[in-house]
């Protein structure tokens, strides 16, 4: 079958389900660059390590005034169509406790509420939500008044693109559960979802001209209102903040100088044994997903090109069931929306401190965030307590990686961290109340850890 045949058979079942013609016109592009076998790729040796950027600490504090102006004109849009599958969930990963009965989305509710206070800004909170997500993540925003802003819907839904049979590039059919034929183009698609749902236009009608964007998962990420004092006085149409390397970011996405630009490379745009990508040392600057956006610079985009802004190509093969490695291989073509680093003119990149980057990707983040190593404030904020980079941990995947099977080897919670480096579990180990790690800690099991023990001292 040639290759207008699979474009145009995945283009039609697209159309055929209501995909809106930005989101067709982004994946048209996808399905072009999967026809190129290097895609996307970036090879460590073409590119080169970034000089220092700026510093958030550096950009200059708002006059009197501005604070409220420039947060006047922004709004906050969390990303948050994840189901947080990989940890065994089956409903958004943003009602996921980090602290006791307190969830993801409670905590982004209150930095908002709180952030309004101080500066006397409107300052709306908006999801991207998927159809499984948005009913009960607005449940739980409903429940705190004031939160919403008149004239602006607390959320938008990300799109949808046909998944792709890996044997010969037709759209995937699964009878036994036809919703599984469709997956998120990443969230890259944030940029077409923004301008298919409408939102865009509706922002920009509020009088509302920046969106700071992070994930839901990402609780250190609050509007600074020196970042985007900055945006506007310096006219700055896209910017994505970096966070100095660690050994913990050596699967993350960095940033590089690549022809003369600013480019992210993710690892699936690393060739085939190219060894160059989890050099921290070299690359030094790793994206955070924190993103600033001037939403006037993304409608004049659009409008030379729907799909605006170009992005690279990530393939992403899985089963169309995922939970049975027995279904059908099929590729997923997806996008990440910090690569637009490297398309849009004038994009720039700023380096933050590590607290404005604390994901929860795994059981191994959600120990570290539910611990001591970072106190949750009055006003939303995940204040870290430990000194240097903060404990990085490794939690054995055959005992921990469900969060079922994680609460039921910590039934007292997590053990104080803020005084440990690094935190290694092997095999089947039990944690009782009040543990203390310190420094570097490794414990084998099988094993139950007694009340009060301190381990690594």
């Amino acid at each position: 079958m040639n290759t207008l045949d699979h474009v145009a058979a995945v283009l039609a079942k697209a159309e055929a389900g209501g995909v809106h013609a930005a989101e067709l016109a982004a994946l048209r592009r996808r399905l072009r660059q999967l026809d190129e076998p290097e895609a996307g790729r970036l090879r460590g040796d073409v590119l080169e390590p970034l000089p220092d950027l700026p510093r958030v600490d550096e950009l200059p504090e708002p006059r009197p005034g501005q604070a409220r102006d420039v947060l006047g004109r922004l709004v906050v849009v969390k990303l948050n169509g994840g189901l947080g599958t990989s940890m065994g969930l089956s409903g958004p990963k943003s009602l996921l406790e980090v602290k006791p009965g307190t969830s993801f989305l409670d905590v982004l509710a209150t930095q908002v509420l709180a952030l309004r206070e101080r500066h006397g800004a409107r300052l709306p909170l908006v999801l991207m939500n998927s159809m499984t997500t948005r009913d009960p993540s607005l449940d739980c925003l409903r429940r705190y008044d004031g939160l919403r802003v008149p004239g602006v819907p607390l959320d938008f839904l990300q799109g949808r693109e046909p998944k792709i049979r890996a044997g010969d590039l037709q759209p995937v059919q699964w009878p036994a559960d036809p919703e599984l034929e469709w997956c998120p183009p990443g969230h890259g698609d944030i940029y077409t979802a923004l301008a298919a749902s409408g939102m865009l236009g509706t922002l920009l009608g509020a009088g509302l001209r920046y969106a700071f964007v992070s994930n839901s998962d990402n609780l250190g990420a609050l509007a600074d209102v020196r970042i985007a004092g900055w945006l506007a006085t310096e006219q700055v149409p896209f910017a994505l903040e970096a966070v100095r390397g660690t050994l913990a970011d050596h699967k993350g996405g960095h940033l590089a100088r690549y022809q003369g630009r600013v480019v992210l490379r993710e690892t699936a745009q690393v060739p085939d044994g190219d060894t160059s990508f989890t050099d921290v040392e070299r690359w030094r600057c790793y994206n955070t997903n924190n993103i600033w956006i001037d939403l006037r610079a993304l409608r004049d985009l659009q409008a030379d090109d729907l799909a605006a802004p170009a992005l690279p190509l990530i393939v992403n093969r899985e089963t169309v069931d995922p939970r049975d490695p027995a279904s059908t291989p099929v590729i997923q073509l997806e996008s990440a929306m910090g690569a637009a680093i490297g398309s849009i003119p004038g994009a720039r990149a700023v380096h933050v401190p590590r607290s404005r980057f604390a994901p929860v990707k795994t059981t191994d983040d959600l120990l570290v965030v539910r611990s001591d190593a970072y106190e949750l404030t009055s006003d939303g904020r995940m204040r870290p307590s430990f000194d240097g980079p903060g404990p990085v941990v490794t939690l054995d995947k055959d005992f921990f990686k469900l969060l079922p099977d994680f609460e039921q080897r910590f039934p007292a919670g997590a053990p104080s961290l803020h005084r440990c480096r690094r935190f290694e579990v092997e095999g089947d180990v039990t944690f009782g109340a009040g543990v203390v790690a310190v420094g570097d800690v490794r414990v084998a099991g099988p094993r139950h850890v007694r009340d009060g023990e301190v381990l690594g001292r």
